[in-house]
């Protein structure tokens, strides 16, 4: 485990009050109406997950990345508030040394939300979105699983510096495994995602970030390897 001065700086505030005020207005708006019950104690659930000391990527930077990119692609997402609060479920569980964190946090998702107001189909639908995550394919015409996987993915076109320094940040979650390991898994992983027809679906995504994205994952695997 990477020493306690490596985790996460705390969250401020005005930032806590911000990423409240957006999980509202997504959950507000994936119910359908202003009322029901009290969207604040689930915000603070999550973002306390969110802030788990032993997360050094998957944090609370990495979800208000998601958001914004999903802001970028705001246009694109057919139920866009129904993405957001995926993307707000899609790491809640994350436990480095399991392998299913995405089904527990859609089960997650499956227990929190109709208890904070939202409809059976809409629960459902974050949950799949959750679980669609694992693989980042998601069925043409599956336009909210498209922005969801591109928000997901768009740190993977970022400046080289970014990504090395988002790539050093899950060596870091991973400290537990030996280097020779590590190395093999993580190579494992990046020939996946290379391996994919198409790493982005949204027509924002295949123009701005595949190219660099797949410069990105080419070059990390040659240093693996």
């Amino acid at each position: 485990m990477p020493d306690d001065d490596t985790a996460p700086a705390p969250l401020t505030e005005p930032d806590r009050a911000a990423l409240r005020q957006a999980w509202r207005e997504a959950l507000v708006g994936a119910r359908g109406t202003p009322t029901g019950p009290d969207p604040d104690p689930y915000a603070d659930n999550l973002l306390t997950r969110w802030s788990e000391p032993h997360r050094r990527y998957h944090t609370l930077t990495h979800l208000k990345a998601v958001l914004a990119h999903l802001d970028t692609l705001q246009d694109h997402p057919e139920h866009p508030y129904v993405v957001r609060l995926a993307a707000w479920f899609h790491d809640a569980v994350h436990a480095p040394d399991r392998s299913e964190n995405e089904e527990r946090s859609a089960r997650l998702a499956e227990r929190a939300l109709p208890e904070a107001g939202l409809s059976p189909e809409a629960t459902a639908d974050v949950a799949r979105l959750v679980r669609l995550t694992v693989t980042h394919d998601p069925a043409d015409g599956d336009r909210d699983g498209e922005a969801l996987c591109d928000a997901d993915l768009a740190i993977l076109a970022a400046a080289p510096d970014a990504y090395a320094a988002y790539a050093a940040a899950v060596r870091e979650e991973y400290a537990f495994v030996p280097d020779e390991a590590f190395r093999a898994g993580r190579a494992d992983v990046l020939r996946q995602l290379l391996a994919l027809p198409r790493l982005f679906r949204t027509p924002y995504g295949a123009a701005h970030w595949e190219a660099a994205a797949r410069e990105n994952l080419t070059t990390e695997l040659e240093l693996l390897t």
